[in-house]
């Protein structure tokens, strides 16, 4: 049976001063997380997570902080975003007789010029094309198209 439970950030920051305060007097970390994680109502392997992720934001341990963790998964969404919109321009300006046209095309209340061939390829609308309306996004479709 799967439970999940969200627990209060207050919650989290004293679980986590807990085992830190109370690490030397356990043989290991692990043992203090599990006496903590008992007391508290949370798993210890739960406990263990929210303790590397503030020893990695106050640097004693090695590796991504929560906020470069975060400002990295919106740039690689922005990426794939970007990459998807290149590619269908790339698919959309080549045509079966190789002559380009300058067409508008409508995403999301936003007009953006594309080139299209002849034979016109239809643009299915779905979450990730239809972002293509940010100011960034429309700045590099402008850029490809030149």
């Amino acid at each position: 049976m799967d439970k999940t439970t969200r627990y209060s950030p207050e919650v989290r920051e004293r679980a986590v001063r807990l085992v830190q305060e109370h690490a030397a007097e356990y043989p290991s970390q692990w043992a203090a997380i599990c006496s903590v994680a008992s007391k508290i109502g949370c798993s210890a392997e739960t406990l263990r997570h929210w303790v590397r992720r503030t020893e990695r934001d106050e640097g004693r341990r090695p590796g991504l902080t929560t906020e470069d963790q975060q400002r990295l998964r919106v740039l690689e969404r922005e990426n794939r975003e970007l990459r998807r919109a290149n590619e269908i321009l790339r698919k959309a300006s080549l045509g079966s007789t190789g002559q380009r046209n300058i067409v508008m095309k409508h995403f999301r209340g936003c007009r953006i010029a594309e080139r299209l061939s002849r034979t016109s390829v239809q643009l299915h609308r779905d979450p990730v094309e239809s972002g293509l309306c940010g100011q960034r996004q429309v700045g590099a479709v402008r850029k490809v198209l030149t």
